[in-house]
């Protein structure tokens, strides 16, 4: 397939696309995943053949076989889809985080979007100060996410993750560990980052991986007991799948 260098898709970042993780070959959570898709490309007005998409990639898997990796699939502006197999990206067993100033863009809300130059931004941004990734922070002080991930944190003993109202992504790892823990969705400002117990991210590629210091601070437990259970009871989700 040959695509077009006037794609909008790659001219301006307008398409969705969906990346899932490979357990054997199989992608965990495919069904969620390709639902997610077609509700960002309905929310950006960008129609595309699901069935051929999910034929595709099918096909691509099979000729694969059983390994460990990643599927992305990108839907451009101009109609083409893309199944690219990738092995997975290297994650320390624990991450640090530096805080970046983030405005969401309201009107992608919900939209995994190939617009992502801002979040890459902000890693890059994270790594200039010595920290392993960024952890996203509106200008009046509420903290979201991090740049492909979703942030999980303990305070008062309890586990909470930021809420969608917050203009976050619905992050499909997020909600499997909110459904898996009991974790609340509540609001967290930057200057209650101190008093945290402990933290983690959670992500496809990253499943769950613990926070170790925020803006130099180093957390009293890296990992502390409610990220190892997330991380017990995630993969054993993942493992029965």
């Amino acid at each position: 397939m040959t695509i077009p260098v006037t794609d909008d898709g790659l001219l301006r970042g307008d398409g969705v696309f969906e990346v899932a993780r490979l357990y054997g070959g199989r992608p965990y959570a495919w069904d969620e995943h390709l639902e997610r898709l077609q509700r960002s490309a309905a929310n950006v007005r960008l129609e595309f053949d699901l069935d051929a998409a999910k034929a595709e990639v099918d096909a691509l898997l099979a000729r694969a076989g059983a390994g460990d990796g990643t599927i992305r699939l990108v839907i451009t502006r101009g109609g083409r889809r893309i199944a690219i197999l990738a092995p997975l990206p290297a994650h320390r067993p624990t991450t640090t985080l530096a805080t970046v100033t983030y405005a969401p863009t309201r009107v992608l809300d919900a939209v995994k979007s190939l617009s992502y130059a801002a979040n890459m931004l902000a890693g890059r941004m994270a790594a200039e100060s010595g920290a392993g990734e960024a952890l996203l922070v509106t200008p009046h002080g509420r903290v979201l996410e991090a740049p492909t991930s979703a942030f999980f944190y303990v305070l008062d003993g309890r586990l909470h993750t930021p809420p969608l109202a917050d203009h976050i992504l619905d992050s499909i790892t997020r909600r499997h560990v909110l459904e898996l823990t009991g974790a609340t969705a509540r609001v967290l400002h930057r200057d209650q980052l101190a008093e945290l117990e402990e933290a983690f991210l959670a992500s496809t590629t990253r499943e769950v991986q613990p926070v170790a210091a925020i803006d130099g601070r180093a957390l009293p437990r890296a990992p502390g007991p409610h990220t190892v259970t997330a991380a017990e009871w995630l993969r054993q989700r993942i493992d029965a799948s």
